[in-house]
């Protein structure tokens, strides 16, 4: 397992931009399933961003994940943002099994962060 810790949400206008860090402790994510999610109030968590898989369809072309070099933290580089991509965010992680796929459904995840907020006005 590993300790995972978001940070880099804030209050931003829309069209701006904003880069969330996720560190990672315990472990590095060099075996892992890793990526983000997002949530709004009333609404199930959303998977946005994992590793070496994608992006859901409403931030591709606009969010680009990333990791450092050893593996400790993850990005989140959010552009042209909108008000609709406001929720709070969250890194996630998973011990990636030989061979399986990294999923974007929450329940596949076992390792949270706080989350951070992004709002976006």
């Amino acid at each position: 397992h590993v300790q995972l810790v978001e940070s880099g949400g804030d209050s931003v206008q829309a069209g701006g931009s904003l880069r969330l860090s996720c560190v990672a402790s315990g472990d590095n994510l060099r075996n892992y399933c890793a990526g983000w999610f997002r949530q709004v109030p009333g609404k199930e968590r959303e998977g946005v961003a994992i590793m070496h898989t994608g992006y859901t369809d409403s931030v591709l072309g606009r969010f680009i994940v990333s990791q450092d070099s050893d593996r400790t933290t993850m990005y989140l580089r959010m552009n042209r943002l909108k008000p609709e991509d406001t929720a709070k965010y969250y890194c996630a992680a998973v011990p990636r099994a030989p061979g399986s796929r990294c999923t974007f459904l929450a329940g596949d995840y076992k390792d949270w962060g706080q989350g951070t907020q992004v709002t976006v006005s």
